[in-house]
Parts: C-alpha cells; sequence; structure tokens
C-alpha cells in the first residue's frame, strides 16, 4: 500500500494574526490557491490514485475537494483523521460549531493529559495517537496493493511518524509539515524487514510558481 499523507491549505487559524481562537475555519485565499496547485500537480505526478480520505474539519474539506476532483473519485471522510484536541477521548469528534479551547502546555510536554483542559473528556496526545493508528492499521488492512491519499493536519502527520516509527510518547522531534507537503510512506510485507518505508516528506514542487508569483508581487509593491 501507498499512502500520501497531505497537510490542507493554508487555513485562517494558521495566521498569526489569527485571534478567534481553535475554530472550525476554512482556507485562506492562499490555501485555495495552494489546494488548486496541488490538484494541479498530483494526476501529473501520481497518475493513479485509488482512494482519497479526508479529515472532516472545513480546511481538510476545501483542500480535498479540487483533488477528488481532479481524479474523478469520491472523498471518504474520517473524524479520525481530524487534528489533535478536536475530538473526545473516546474520538468521537467535537461539534464543529463548538471546538474546545487548547491548554496552555504543548501535546507532547504532557502526552497523557488532555489537551483541552477545559472541557470535560478531551483527548490527550496518546488518545490523538490512538485514534490515528486505528485508522492506519484499518486501511493497511484494507488497502493491500492500493494507492491511498489522506488529506488532513500536521499533527495527524507527526503522529503517523510516531506511529509507523514505534515512538514513545515523550517526542524529542517535531516532523513539521508545509501546508500542502506531500509525505509518501509504503507499507510493505517483506519477512523480516521493516514493514513501512518512508520515501520523502512535506513535498512541494508544485508551490514553486506561487511562491515565484508573491515574491514578485511583493517586489510590485515595494
Amino acid at each position: 500500500m501507498q499512502l500520501y499523507m497531505i497537510r490542507h491549505g493554508q487555513s485562517y487559524i494558521n495566521l498569526k494574526e489569527w485571534e478567534n481562537g481553535n475554530t472550525d475555519a476554512g482556507l485562506t485565499g492562499k490555501g485555495k490557491r495552494q489546494a488548486a496547485a496541488l490538484a494541479a500537480w498530483m494526476p501529473q505526478n501520481i497518475p493513479q490514485v485509488d482512494i482519497i480520505y479526508a479529515s472532516t474539519m472545513q480546511r481538510a474539506r476545501e483542500t480535498a475537494a479540487p483533488l477528488a476532483q481532479a481524479y474523478n473519485i469520491p472523498i471518504q471522510f474520517d473524524d479520525r483523521l481530524r487534528e489533535i484536541g478536536n475530538n473526545r477521548f473516546d474520538h468521537a469528534p467535537w461539534p464543529s460549531d463548538d471546538l474546545p479551547e487548547y491548554g496552555d502546555y504543548w501535546g507532547s510536554e504532557k502526552p497523557f493529559t488532555s489537551i483541552t483542559p477545559s472541557r470535560e473528556g478531551g483527548e490527550s496526545l496518546m488518545h490523538f495517537r490512538v485514534r490515528l493508528g486505528q485508522f492506519i492499521e484499518e486501511i493497511v488492512a484494507k488497502h493491500k496493493g492500493e494507492i491511498v491519499v489522506a488529506i488532513c493536519h500536521g499533527g495527524v502527520i507527526e503522529l503517523t511518524f510516531d506511529h509507523v516509527f514505534n515512538i514513545g510518547p515523550w517526542r524529542r522531534c517535531e516532523a513539521w509539515t508545509m501546508n500542502t507537503g506531500i509525505t509518501r510512506f509504503e507499507y510493505v510485507e517483506i519477512p523480516e524487514r521493516e514493514v513501512w518505508r518512508l520515501y520523502y516528506h512535506s513535498r512541494a514542487e508544485h508551490l514553486v510558481e506561487l511562491e515565484k508569483a508573491a515574491a514578485g508581487d511583493s517586489q510590485l509593491v515595494t
């Protein structure tokens, strides 16, 4: 199984000036252009995709839509691909119009403590890892020999690294992913060998022209 994990395009909550807390916000104009560039690039470089999964959060939905249209296949939405803190400890999603606020500490600092302490029933980093691990092991069983794309969030990709590398709860390295960056894993079944291969992380050739255009616009303004 080939697994391509892709972070959503730039969302309003990614902006430094964002002051509305943990909100199920969609993509900015830049994020929509990133999603369009991704949808134009992928079929030319990855001609076949068997299934597209996506987080149910708005920024992932809006990133997945043009990609699904480009491949002419439906999107399989899955709550387990939501960003950390947006589900309860039993893995059920919080309502999108009533998301809890994060605590004043990073999940890796207190991996067994709820990431949203102001709301009873919130998930910890380890609850997050369990729901993501369940998703990964399920698709491994369901999609042998297939090409799977998952449109998700930076935290989801980070914890996928933890799962496939079998990292313990006390994380020491952040696997940062840029908006619409592509990470490619392969699940291989070779006796007495590792079962996962990592080919690349946060690949983003599709954004080169956008960045050039943005740089040119900046020079014109100045």
